[in-house]
């Protein structure tokens, strides 16, 4: 569908410079953009390359005030922007349709669907369960007993929903994730030996505008839950464990692994690899760098500071253990 660059103006909050009517329908890159498509450019150095690509208009910073050619959208944040017009113009899309229902999809009676939600082929939807007005279930889903879904949520094929799993509105997941399983929670016998499995019987709330990537798992709490807390981000191959904390905006990259009560605080940035041991807290903003390792009930404080390295210290502590070892092997 197309928009008017005006309307896209309006929508990313932008500065329009010369002809509003110019017709876009969708973003691209610098090389590969054609007539209809939008590009940003966040650094001056590319803004040449942008004014003479083929794209139909640019969204670039102040810096491109006094460019001439093309039609601008101009921003504080032109990447920002950028992403927004992408949303914009994606929602737009996207119209609106009465509820769709597979024919091999298997739906519960008692389960219950909103209008404009599409069910696609073999999704399993047990009883109880509710899914939001515009909420797309892909191919192959499970969708367990009494599973609340918001609206406009977008559920990639072969996504599991354990039972009593909540999922907030406009949440995506992606393909093969596992949401709500049993936590691995085991009490050994100290007669026999063997290990005997701790109940598992808690919830997962998945909070509004959450992502969370391919082939993520994220456990239920044991006895109460495990939470997801707004907007946060999570990449793919990641695993959370059971009564985990997460709170809003918190960023974690892919193939991190977060053992059982651990405590993570809004803003807080997690790298590719890092391992978190039971019970450890992240305070508000910390950052992680990748294939950090944090020791078990471990607490990180300080907003903006970099932590690094197994077990986990301050960035600038780090590095002056590694010079400090780079000088004694020279030295040898």
């Amino acid at each position: 569908m197309k928009r008017s660059l005006q309307q896209i103006a309006e929508a990313v909050d932008a500065r329009l410079q010369r002809d509003g009517s110019v017709e876009i329908t969708g973003v691209a890159s610098i090389g590969s953009a054609t007539a209809g498509h939008l590009v940003f450019v966040g650094d001056e150095k590319y803004l040449a390359q942008a004014m003479s690509s083929r794209a139909g208009a640019v969204i670039a910073g102040e810096f491109a005030t006094a460019a001439s050619g093309k039609p601008l959208l101009i921003s504080k944040h032109p990447k920002l922007a950028f992403a927004r017009a992408a949303r914009f113009l994606r929602n737009a899309d996207c119209k609106l349709v009465e509820t769709n229902i597979h024919p091999t999809a298997s739906v519960h009676a008692s389960a219950k669907l909103a209008p404009n939600v599409v069910i696609a082929q073999q999704v399993v939807v047990a009883e109880d369960a509710e899914i939001g007005n515009g909420s797309r279930i892909g191919a192959g889903c499970v969708i367990g007993r009494g599973v609340r879904i918001g609206e406009d949520c977008h559920l990639y094929p072969r996504v599991v929903v354990y039972e009593g799993t909540t999922i907030g509105s406009r949440v995506i997941v992606h393909a093969g994730a596992v949401l709500g399983s049993d936590g691995f929670g085991y009490v050994r016998d100290p007669e026999s030996g063997r290990y005997e499995k701790f109940p598992q019987i808690g919830r997962l709330v998945i909070e509004d505008d959450v992502e969370i990537g391919a082939n993520t798992t994220i456990d239920r709490g044991a006895l109460d839950e495990t939470r997801i807390g707004r907007g946060t981000k999570i990449d793919n191959l990641v695993h959370i464990g059971h009564n985990c904390r997460i709170g809003e905006d918190v960023v974690i990259a892919a193939q991190t692994g977060i053992s059982g009560s651990v405590t993570i605080e809004k803003d807080a940035v997690i790298g590719g690899q890092v391992g978190i041991g039971d019970h450890a807290r992240l305070e508000q903003g910390v950052i992680v760098g990748s294939q950090g390792g944090i020791l078990s009930n471990k607490i990180l404080r300080g907003k903006g500071v970099v932590f690094w390295g197994t077990p986990v210290q301050p960035l600038k502590q780090y590095l002056k253990q590694l010079a400090r070892l780079a000088k004694l092997e020279k030295e040898r």
